[in-house]
């Protein structure tokens, strides 16, 4: 019999999910190298060395013994990889974790962020048992606050001066989805 894995490999209509591993290095670097993918992105400064992405992999090594995972997110027609998403700061007293997502910018605009994040909710509803999944979204990313919304999530407001980054601080709206609501 299996046991219930909590970051399992998730499959959708046109997209694979499966957790980052050292094959991903030079995606991984590509996507968080380029100002245009990164334009939003206040928690964390753009790669400049490849030794930055294995750190990021090597972070997100073994999610089910971590608690937080990053998935890469393939086309299944091509195996092309397009973006990641993933779970963080998963507080399992209250059944609360953070997700976060990013997309190559050739890929915006087709719903495919959409369409994982769809996959990566319902496996932290049932995988995780999650009742609440955050989102901190920067205020001028006006497209990744329409694909939250369009997901169900509510915004919560303003989280003030959320990220400081390059000697400025950033407010970010406060996303959340509630099991309940989740349909």
């Amino acid at each position: 019999m299996n046991e219930q894995r909590l970051f399992p490999e998730l499959e959708t209509n046109r997209l694979k999910l499966r957790n980052v591993n050292d094959n991903d290095l030079e995606f991984i670097f590509k996507l968080f190298s380029n100002e245009k993918v990164c334009e939003f992105l206040y928690d964390e400064e753009i790669f400049t060395k490849k030794e930055e992405a294995i750190k990021l992999i090597e972070w997100n090594t073994n999610p089910e013994e971590k608690g937080y995972n990053r998935w890469i997110i393939e086309k299944k027609d091509s195996n092309e990889k397009i973006g990641t998403c993933g779970f963080h700061l998963w507080d399992t007293t209250n059944n609360i974790a953070e997700i976060g997502y990013d997309l190559w910018y050739e890929f915006w605009g087709y719903g495919y962020m959409k369409e994982a994040l769809i996959a990566a909710i319902d496996s932290g509803f049932s995988n995780m048992k999650l009742n609440r999944i955050n989102a901190y979204v920067a205020l001028e990313n006006k497209k990744s606050s329409k694909t939250l919304e369009s997901l169900g999530f509510k915004n919560e407001g303003i989280y003030r001066d959320k990220h400081l980054f390059r000697g400025k601080y950033y407010d970010h709206f406060s996303f959340s989805l509630l099991k309940k609501d989740w349909n």
